[in-house]
């Protein structure tokens, strides 16, 4: 990604990574996989989540979801379509399918996920061109940082 044009037109993208970053950390002080997720909307975080599937024995509890689901109650909508979300990792199947959804504007993400990533990596679903909606991505935001969590969090649990 040409992160250069991306921080020209995103001036505050690494700013808002920075708070993804933040809730990342929080879920690697619990054991859980350090990911991190914000949502934006002119400028206004609406909401702020982290990694909770083991905390809360939950599938559905990745960061983005429940990120997702604290802004479409703070804004009485189910529709993001004038939101950014930030997140640490590339968006895995579910969670692409959930911001495509809530039709979000833009995704901005750190680490790539090699395995499961829906955002280029494995496959591109946030732009298919075949969705009724389609999500401006921009990947490798703080991409050393997000990917050093990752990096500290995964030997430890073997």
């Amino acid at each position: 990604m040409d992160l250069e044009r991306l921080y020209q037109f995103y001036p505050q993208a690494p700013h808002f990574m920075g708070l993804a970053l933040q809730e990342a950390q929080k879920a690697a002080h619990k054991g859980e996989i350090p990911v991190g997720a914000v949502i934006v909307r002119q400028g206004e975080v609406l909401a702020q989540a982290h990694n909770r599937r083991q905390e809360l024995n939950d599938l559905w509890a990745h960061a983005e979801c429940l990120a997702i689901s604290q802004a479409c109650q703070k804004l009485k909508d189910w529709r993001l379509n004038d939101c950014q979300l930030y997140v640490t990792l590339e968006p895995c199947p579910m969670c692409a399918g959930a911001m495509l959804q809530a039709k979000i504007s833009q995704v901005f993400f750190g680490a790539y996920n090699l395995r499961e990533g829906c955002a280029g990596s494995l496959v591109q679903l946030l732009d298919f061109p075949g969705f009724n909606w389609q999500i401006e991505t921009w990947g490798g935001v703080r991409l050393e940082e997000c990917q050093k969590l990752l990096d500290q969090f995964f030997p430890k649990l073997r």
